[in-house]
């Protein structure tokens, strides 16, 4: 298979094999008019498999969003069909309106408005703490 390189974008690459689509629908990628490409299960020398996101338009990311969901990926900037910047995310410190508190006790249950925060407090296990009522979050 053959798919075009990007001029002027970004692209996603050493996203976990599968976890493309799901990328695709938190970052909204689905409102964008520009060209976007979806690889699935590409090979992979370090991974084995992985997935690749190529995006013909340079606009803004979620880096905490693309860090929660795999901290592996890189972000790979293109200008005029080069590199121009390259980077490595891990895990935020802090989430916001990302995961949902699943405490019904939790203001955020009540409050409709209130934003979903999360503050990472183990990052070797990847355990986030709920911001209102200390509820934990594992990221999988």
């Amino acid at each position: 298979m053959n798919v075009d390189g990007v001029n002027n974008g970004i692209v996603l690459d050493h996203i976990k094999a599968g976890l493309s689509m799901k990328i695709y629908k938190l970052l909204g990628l689905d409102k964008l008019t520009c060209t976007v490409a979806i690889i699935q299960h590409v090979s992979s020398t370090k991974y084995g498999k992985k997935d690749i996101i190529k995006i013909d338009e340079d606009i803004e990311l979620d880096f905490d969003v693309l860090g929660y969901i795999d901290s592996n990926i890189t972000v790979n900037k293109v200008k005029d069909g080069k590199l121009s910047s390259k980077v490595h995310l891990s895990l935020p410190e802090t989430l916001k309106d990302v995961v949902i508190c699943k405490n019904p006790r939790c203001i955020t249950s009540v409050e409709q408005e209130i934003i979903h925060t999360f503050k990472l407090v183990d990052r070797d296990k990847k355990v986030y703490r709920c911001a209102y009522c200390d509820s934990e979050h594992i990221a999988r």
